[in-house]
């Protein structure tokens, strides 16, 4: 699933607003990702957890040539599942049903404007020309 089907997988929920369930999303992700930049883990229950990793410099070596190389230290996000998710993938505990959307209000009756209706000119209708024969 990629952001544009998660999205739309969101929708129903906020009243078939494309728009909304974008904001929402992009309101999520930008708090994970500013919490996890400033080196705070990030943990949602019965989800997992995102933190950030720091990685030591170490040695590596070129498959190609087999030469040894030195790969510099970096930083990484690790995300580590919470029990619920990992019971929930092996098929150990069943997923609950998924949240059903809102019911939608009845739409209200269309109110006429009071106010002289428009004309709209037609134009008369053409005749087929009679073809002669002799």
């Amino acid at each position: 699933m990629n952001k544009a089907q998660f999205i739309a997988y969101l929708a129903p929920q906020f009243g078939d607003s494309k728009k909304e369930a974008a904001r929402a999303v992009e309101v999520v992700f930008d708090a994970i990702v500013r919490n996890i930049s400033k080196g705070d883990d990030v943990m949602i229950n019965d989800f997992g957890k995102f933190k950030k990793v720091d990685r030591p410099a170490r040695k590596g070596r070129n498959p190609f040539t087999g030469e040894s190389i030195q790969i510099k230290a970096s930083k990484k996000v690790r995300f580590l599942p919470a029990k619920g998710l990992k019971e929930v993938i092996s098929g150990a505990r069943k997923l609950g049903a998924a949240p059903t959307p809102p019911a939608k209000a009845a739409p209200a009756k269309a109110v006429k404007k009071a106010g002289k209706a428009k004309k709209v000119a037609r134009k008369p209708a053409k005749k087929a020309k009679k073809s002669k024969r002799r």
